[in-house]
């Protein structure tokens, strides 16, 4: 009895042995695909797409007649995305965005205790008004190229009307 339960076990044991081995081998060597150089894949685009290509605008639609119906409380849902980074009550402190208060009608890096990017104080003459806020917040990098900026963009111009209209009423 004493060499069946040996026997027994030495088989159960061998049977785990080679289990054991047989998955590392599955997982290393069988469905393990080598890593390559890049974990990207690059998609490369011809100059001229031709016809049924879908091209990517240049710049923002324009929000003037969204303005009208624009929902500032629907405006102000969006702008906690940018609390992370700007305040908006008068006289607030600048985070890593300078205080937005009263921005529409200002002029562009006017708040003189924030260190704005050169390429937004050479922007210093003009106005935030509706048509700069709506390039801006479509994509800051493409309307300020080497703004401090990193925010992607509202890409829907609603959302930006619907910022704006709440931006209408911070001042």
């Amino acid at each position: 009895m004493n060499m069946e339960f040996n026997k027994i076990f030495g088989a159960l044991l061998t049977a785990g042995i080679i289990a054991s081995f047989a998955g590392f081998l599955a997982s290393h060597v069988l469905y393990h695909p080598h890593t390559p150089a890049e974990q990207a894949y690059k998609v490369e685009a011809a100059e001229d797409a031709g016809a049924g290509a879908v091209a990517v605008a240049a710049t923002p639609d324009p929000i003037d007649e969204l303005l009208k119906t624009a929902d500032a409380a629907k405006g102000q849902k969006l702008s906690s995305v940018c609390a992370s980074c700007h305040t908006f009550d008068a006289g607030g402190a600048n985070k890593i965005g300078p205080n937005l208060h009263g921005i529409i009608g200002s002029k562009h890096a006017h708040n003189a205790t924030f260190a704005y990017s050169d390429a937004m104080k050479g922007k210093s003459g003009e106005k935030w008004d509706y048509d700069a806020l709506n390039h801006f917040l479509w994509s800051p990098k493409k309307t300020v190229p080497g703004t401090k900026m990193t925010f992607a963009g509202l890409k829907k111009a609603e959302d930006r009307a619907n910022l704006i209209k709440w931006l209408e009423t911070q001042k």
